[in-house]
């Protein structure tokens, strides 16, 4: 019999995933070159060359065995040495191949860290609007989701209404930063009001900076971690470097102590090799790092400004690669109007705090992003 919190779990659509099946099965039926997908964040450019290539040399060099063997169980070394390197050279900071804890993107290292710092019953506090699977994750823990309303349209974490949620029983505060699906950013007092009142009160706080590398004049709370033992912060190198089928990700926690005892209870062979692999090598090319940086500098702009033109649509200036809007016009449904036109885009009718008027767009390339725009001019018209 299978176990009913798990089928509960079980039982969460994810709109996005149904949506990226949709138009994978309607390009099959009328060709791929004919539907046009802003929904899921898939890259529109190729990860770094240099991962490709090894890839490569390994498939036609390495002797098959050896290849397709197992890796080390709690993650190679080998990455966890890289991503430690990595922050060294970006913050300056001494952090060693011990204190990193590798998981499969972003997903897993939620899903670790909401395990590490609650018991059954429980409660975690998020602010709306906020990532759906949050929900889920931290069902599986027998804790319970609290969320904190939103401020629209600043969407800023709500303080008021954040002091009036802490209870004896929340024992953890989850924040994505910058949001989705808004892509803004928590103003950086605000977060460390928020930090401060965690502390006073011994309750963790986990940051979700999954897509904060898209965002070069940020650097999260990583470089504030060792004044912060209650903060686990995690990233993803996914989504930044377009290898989201690879899953990779790392969780960081300034208590080597609580990092330890997480990695003892961490299922084994959390990484695969190939994703291990293109760690070790994506988090040196700061050739791919700037040039997405700059790419993600003037597109986004350019499409940022080419919807605030367009009557009907509000649109704010998020710091990611998508952007957040919302259809102004009375009964009209612009999700399905676009549907019409063979595209596709992510709406938010699920993300609690918000409703069926407000969507989620990739940044894709120059190309890709007029198309969207060609489509978004005719059914607004």
């Amino acid at each position: 019999m299978l176990n009913e919190t798990y089928r509960a779990m079980l039982g969460h659509k994810s709109v996005i995933r149904e949506t990226f099946m949709y138009g994978k099965q309607r390009a099959a039926e009328i060709g791929y070159e004919n539907v046009f997908d802003y929904s899921l964040g898939n890259p529109s450019v190729p990860c770094p060359d240099k991962f490709t290539k090894a890839m490569q040399t390994l498939l036609a060099e390495e002797e098959p065995v050896a290849l397709h063997g197992y890796c080390p169980s709690q993650g190679d070394p080998g990455f966890r040495t890289a991503v430690a390197a990595h922050l060294a050279k970006t913050f300056g900071l001494p952090y060693e191949q011990k204190d990193i804890f590798p998981t499969t993107g972003a997903a897993g290292a939620i899903a670790h860290a909401i395990r590490a710092v609650t018991k059954p019953g429980d409660e975690v506090l998020t602010f709306a609007p906020y990532f759906p699977e949050y929900g889920p994750y931290v069902e599986g823990t027998g804790a319970v989701l609290k969320v904190v309303p939103p401020q629209a349209p600043a969407f800023q974490p709500n303080l008021d209404a954040f002091e009036e949620m802490l209870t004896e029983n929340v024992t953890c505060v989850l924040i994505n930063t910058p949001n989705n699906p808004t892509g803004l950013l928590p103003e950086r007092g605000l977060l460390e009001a928020i930090a401060q009142r965690c502390r006073a009160l011994n309750i963790s706080l986990i940051l979700d900076e999954a897509f904060l590398d898209f965002i070069p004049d940020q650097p999260g709370f990583i470089p504030l971690l060792a004044q912060h033992p209650h903060v686990w912060v995690l990233r993803s190198l996914t989504k930044f470097y377009a290898i989201p089928g690879l899953r990779l990700g790392y969780l960081l926690n300034a208590d080597a102590q609580a990092v330890a005892r997480l990695r003892a209870r961490q299922m084994p062979w959390s990484i695969n090799a190939y994703a291990a692999l293109a760690g070790e090598i994506i988090l040196q090319d700061r050739a791919y790092q700037r040039a997405t940086w700059q790419w993600l500098q003037e597109e986004g702009a350019r499409f940022y400004a080419q919807l605030q033109e367009m009557a009907g649509l509000t649109v704010w200036p998020g710091r990611a690669n998508y952007l957040f809007l919302r259809c102004d016009r009375a009964d009209f449904d612009l999700q399905y109007a676009l549907l019409r036109q063979h595209v596709l885009i992510r709406s938010c009718a699920n993300y609690p705090g918000l409703d069926s008027r407000y969507f989620r767009v990739a940044i894709r390339s120059a190309e890709e992003n007029d198309q969207l725009l060609a489509a978004l001019r005719r059914v607004l018209a």
